[in-house]
């Protein structure tokens, strides 16, 4: 018996082994989230001091893998058992073993909500090679809502290879046809970039970033054509409400540049997962 065949007879295997791997990366995603943005602001000042002929600042090692993880209060070195995802801040009580002073909620709701991510695209699409697809596309459209939320981009690093990727899966079919995948990367990018020129064009001003372009071109890639429609209609409704959320408690003004690509992301997501049951459900609705 082959472990697929393993995980299919036995969906709870598979489930377990989903979310328990939803945690592990949840923790990486973390990393990725806080540091890929200092490692991209160091990277654009030595492209600009070189291009302007100026020494170019040195920095000690500074990527995904070191320093490795220090408490940002005290510098405490975090050790292998202080680093199990949700577990050790439980254990820890959600403060640092050396300064007691508090750890971030942030790290352990994220390692949760990829988990349950995570096993949400087990259940939907049981063991194979869909579930792995549809992991990894999970996995990325999280590090970039989190890293969009904090610091308003989205970075082509991560971007254009999950974009790749999406187009590579569905040569195999894996997701939908190559061809629906092929003209859901041009109908995302053409359709919010038509969007960016008319908003421009008639008020002076950009009302969104290139980012989102290309977020929603790797939606496209990943689902097709068809969920480009009903990601534009689901993210603009959330942000929309969240936004209008956001002024009534006055936290923001209307001039504040709120990040669309959360909201992309949670639309895309649902889209590609339960888009086919949602266009369904609203035929029926309206009686066909």
């Amino acid at each position: 018996m082959t472990l697929w065949t393993l995980l299919a007879e036995q969906p709870a295997y598979f489930f377990t082994l989903a979310t328990v791997l939803g945690l592990l990366v949840g923790s990486f995603i973390n990393v990725v989230a806080y540091r890929l943005p200092i490692m991209l602001e160091r990277q654009w000042q030595r492209e600009a001091q070189e291009a302007l002929g100026l020494p170019t600042d040195e920095h000690e090692r500074f990527d995904l893998c070191l320093p490795a993880s220090r408490c940002p209060h005290c510098g405490h070195a975090i050790r292998a058992w202080e680093n199990i995802p949700v577990l050790s801040y439980l254990a820890l009580r959600g403060r640092c073993s050396a300064c007691k002073q508090p750890i971030g909620s942030r790290y352990p709701l994220v390692e949760l909500a990829c988990a349950l991510l995570s096993l949400t695209v087990a259940w939907h699409s049981g063991a194979g090679m869909e579930a792995l697809a549809l992991l990894a596309f999970t996995w990325s459209l999280l590090a970039l809502s989190l890293i969009d939320h904090d610091k308003q981009i989205l970075p082509d690093v991560l971007v254009l290879p999950t974009l790749w990727l999406g187009l590579i899966v569905n040569v195999f079919d894996t997701v939908v046809p190559l061809s629906d995948a092929i003209w859901g990367a041009m109908a995302g990018y053409l359709s919010l970039w038509t969007v960016y020129w008319l908003f421009k064009l008639i008020t002076g001003k950009e009302g969104m970033g290139y980012g989102d372009f290309k977020l929603l071109a790797l939606i496209g890639a990943w689902g097709g054509w068809q969920v480009v429609p009903l990601t534009l209609m689901l993210s603009s409704l959330v942000g929309a409400v969240v936004g209008l959320c956001m002024l009534r408690l006055r936290s923001h003004s209307m001039g504040t540049a709120i990040p669309f690509g959360p909201y992309l992301a949670i639309a895309g997501w649902i889209a590609v997962l339960w888009g086919d049951e949602i266009y369904t459900s609203y035929l029926q609705l309206l009686g066909f």
